[in-house]
């Protein structure tokens, strides 16, 4: 019988389950297809092109510029009992003779291999006469000169390719690919009629937190003391800030050690191989840092400066739980990074072309740092991807932090701005709050104004950053303007400014404290991570190639003592349970009789634990005060009014019937309704509590409040999904109009869901006017946007087009084209 895929991955990896995307993947290359795949860092690549390998007759190469990812590449396959070998600058002469003569031997069935060696005579010999089933091509985007890594010698892959005695497989795989980048790839690596996949750039177990204060050193070292048992990165933008914090945390006692462009390649080396192999927790880096490493258990990555761009943010943050396990991703903001990305970028490119790009995305970056949107929603809208819900893991969804008032410091500042009677730039405000004896401000006499000198206890980035900060809650307004020298920003006043003013609201903002660690100590499992320490000591590999964390975790959770619980355990395959699995149960035996552990009773516990909370561990179920939310509902028209919008842009059905069935009665409760953030609290909230409080005091209700925490929510016992309902009321036969009234939504999303029904094979048994959704003199253009830059990139194609062509105008067009 032939050995599956799926028999490959539980032997050999230890995993029953692909992860997404994987699967149609690895099938597609077995079925001797070209493949371009692009999935975000951390998803799982290598499995893709590797297990093909192990399936296919014959050696596939693996074309990869990362000489460190090589190496661990080699040796996980190695302890997992798969023949495989690198080749690069690395390897001495007889190293390399040696390799060689295992490929001749057919005693390589995996080949890594940097592109520079791909034209060496000796290994064209050796590999003409072998049978060559795949050639992958890792880091893909370095073949095109509008990826953000070109490499000159990855044009050589398609001569190379051309030069094996049969054309092999050919397969791509990145984690960033721009439309541009994604044509490039096929063009000039030749790919016959590839099968493109992208899977989705979400990492469900990445948790979001950007934090917008000054103090960021002492919200540092809180957060790594909390988590001195955990392994992280530090990115910082400079060699100086990265030798700073080095020095400070050194000076603490902590395992901690840098990586930056001005040490030398030995002192890099060392220090990424003791990070590697757990001989120190903490790195702390520039972004020089991270390509190639592969280690599985990086618990946290903490941005202590913006990078300068959104896919520079997101590819660095994937380097936290490769393995699946949560994991926590921090940046620390303060305005100052904004001058530092912008020096960065004036001091290392000349072409104006370029720089203005480069600005761009810098802005991009600046603005996902002050929306008060979900983090993960606004991130992946950027690379073309839509959600539907709330993350419910980001900083913005959570709401964490103590919340402090700071009415009185807001009331201040936008004082100060009325007082100048003009729109002006953030530092003259400072200046004048300050009592700065600055020239410009003695010349305007704003040095005469009340509120001059009123907030002297500010430093001055510390006031930069506080007014940046009521920026991005709405309390004030940016305004880019034009100068002779480029753009330059001023602030304004809103009418969220007057209500500040005239004491109708309050401006509470949330003071960042440093999560807590998850790592809870276990004797068994801190034994357990001891003998891993001393096999990857004794077989000179990195800890996790033994066996990773959450494996380990497995193993002391169940007591695992025979062969059949090992192998329940994920992670553990037979390969790796015949090498390793005895040692471990002798650890964990030893561990049982030491303490007269009664396996079977703490086993039986547990289960019943996780029965008797199954059900209340997944949903929390609320039931709709229909006469509570009637009143809501015209509390929240009565605000559309008088703000000229749409009541659901108020505030949601769903959060106004979630608000009538659990009765909140204080802010601190309203945060943990879903779709109320801190600026709808801020606006809203106070209307809402008086409405609740004087409605239960009416009805003499007295409710018990119970957090919701991360629970799916289910109200009045819809658990459905949005386009599930929206769907089947169009089935019914209601008007879509009707439909995005019911749902609160807008057309475009609603279109939106019809599109994926259809993708996915379905058929629909109702009529939509699609005709009546657009111009027709707009239909030839929206349709070009549509051919250049596929049409599941809603988000590229609407940026490509004039403003005047709606989303739903994009949506109408391409649905014509299925129904």
């Amino acid at each position: 019988m032939n050995i599956t895929p799926l028999d490959i991955l539980n032997r050999y990896y230890g995993y029953t389950n692909f992860r997404k995307g994987q699967e149609d993947i690895i099938n597609s290359i077995i079925n001797n297809n070209d493949v371009l795949a692009i999935m975000p860092t951390g998803g799982g690549k290598s499995i893709c092109y590797q297990i093909p390998a192990m399936v296919l007759e014959g050696i596939t190469i693996v074309v990869s510029p990362l000489i460190s990812l090589m190496k661990d590449q080699v040796d996980t396959l190695k302890v997992m009992g798969i023949e495989a070998e690198y080749i690069n600058s690395s390897l001495s002469n007889s190293e390399y003779e040696k390799v060689l003569n295992n490929i001749k031997n057919d005693k390589c069935k995996i080949l890594y291999v940097a592109p520079e060696r791909l034209d060496s005579s000796d290994f064209l010999t050796v590999i003409y006469d072998k049978v060559v089933c795949q050639v992958a091509i890792d880091e893909a985007h370095c073949v095109s000169q509008w990826g953000h890594d070109f490499r000159v010698s990855y044009k050589k892959i398609p001569y190379f390719i051309n030069n094996l005695r049969n054309r092999p497989i050919v397969t791509a795989f990145t984690a960033t690919a721009s439309d541009e980048v994604r044509k490039d790839i096929v063009e000039v690596l030749n790919l016959n009629n590839p099968k493109v996949f992208i899977s989705g750039f979400d990492r469900e177990n990445l948790s979001i937190n950007i934090i917008k204060s000054p103090a960021k050193n002492k919200y540092l070292l809180d957060y790594v003391k909390n988590h001195e048992n955990e392994c992280g990165i530090i990115y910082a933008s400079t060699r100086k800030e990265v030798e700073n914090i080095h020095d400070g945390l050194l000076k603490r006692g902590y395992l901690v050690s840098k990586y930056h462009a001005g040490l030398s390649n030995e002192t890099r080396k060392e220090n990424q191989e003791k990070f590697i192999n757990d001989d120190i927790k903490i790195m702390v880096a520039t972004n020089a840092f991270g390509m190639g490493i592969d280690k599985p258990n990086i618990r946290w990555v903490i941005h202590y400066n913006m990078p300068q761009s959104i896919e520079n943010y997101y590819q660095e943050i994937g380097r936290a739980g490769r393995d699946g396990e949560e994991s926590e991703c921090i940046l620390l903001f303060a305005p100052q990074d904004v001058h530092t990305q912008k020096y960065l970028v004036e001091a290392s490119i000349e072409n104006p072309q370029r720089k203005i790009a480069k600005y761009t995305k810098l802005q991009q970056m600046v603005d996902l740092i002050y929306t008060s949107d979900c983090y993960r929603k606004c991130i992946l809208d950027y690379f073309g991807e839509t959600m539907e819900d709330e993350c419910n893991n980001c900083s913005n969804c959570l709401n964490d932090g103590e919340v402090v008032d700071k009415t009185l410091d807001a009331m201040m500042v936008i004082s100060c701005i009325a007082r100048m009677k003009r729109s002006y730039g953030i530092t003259m405000i400072v200046d004048v709050l300050r009592g700065s004896k600055n020239k410009k401000v003695l010349e305007l006499e704003f040095d005469k104004l009340s509120t001059y000198g009123l907030m002297k206890k500010y430093s001055s980035e510390d006031l930069k950053n506080f007014i940046n900060t009521l920026v991005s809650h709405g309390f004030l307004d940016i305004v880019e303007n034009l100068g002779h020298r480029g753009t330059f920003p001023t602030i304004k006043l809103n009418e969220q400014s007057m209500r500040v003013i005239k004491k109708e609201i309050k401006v509470e903002l949330k003071e960042a404290k440093a999560s807590k660690s998850k790592y809870v100590e276990n004797e068994l499992y801190e034994e357990l991570v001891s003998l891993r320490s001393n096999i990857a000591r004794e077989e000179s590999i990195a800890p996790y190639m033994v066996f990773g964390d959450a494996t380990l975790k497995g193993m002391a959770s169940i007591y695992a003592t025979s062969k059949e619980e090992m192998l329940s355990v994920s992670g553990i395959g037979e390969v790796k349970y015949e090498k390793y699995g005895s040692r471990f149960k002798d650890v964990i035996e030893s561990y049982i009789n030491r303490n007269n552990i009664d396996k079977q009773k703490v086993l039986d516990n547990n289960t019943n634990k996780k029965d008797n909370t199954k059900i209340k561990d997944e949903y929390f179920e609320v039931t709709t005060d229909k006469n509570l939310y009637n009143i809501l509902d015209d509390l929240r028209k009565d605000i559309a009014k008088k703000e000229k919008t749409i009541p659901y842009m108020v505030i949601s059905k769903n959060s106004l019937k979630e608000i009538s069935g659990r009765y909140p009665t204080t802010k601190e409760q309203l945060k943990d309704i879903g779709g109320m953030g801190p600026v709808k609290i801020n606006r809203y909230g106070e209307s809402i509590l008086d409405v609740v409080n004087s409605y239960i005091n009416e009805k003499n209700i007295r409710p018990e409040w119970e957090d919701k925490k991360r629970l799916k929510l289910i109200i009045d016992g819809e658990n459905r999904k949005n386009n599930e309902i929206a769907l089947d009321l169009l089935n019914q036969g209601n008007d879509i109009k009707y439909v995005c009234e019911e749902i609160e939504t807008s057309l475009s999303t609603v279109l939106g869901y019809i599109y994926d029904y259809i993708k996915e094979g379905n058929c629909i048994n109702f009529n939509i006017d699609l005709e009546s959704m657009y111009e027709q003199k707009d239909k030839a253009m929206i349709l070009d946007a549509c051919e250049r830059f596929s049409e599941d990139k809603i988000s590229v194609i609407k940026k490509s087009l004039p403003d005047y062509i709606k989303y739903e105008n994009i949506r109408a067009v391409i649905l014509e084209k299925y129904i």
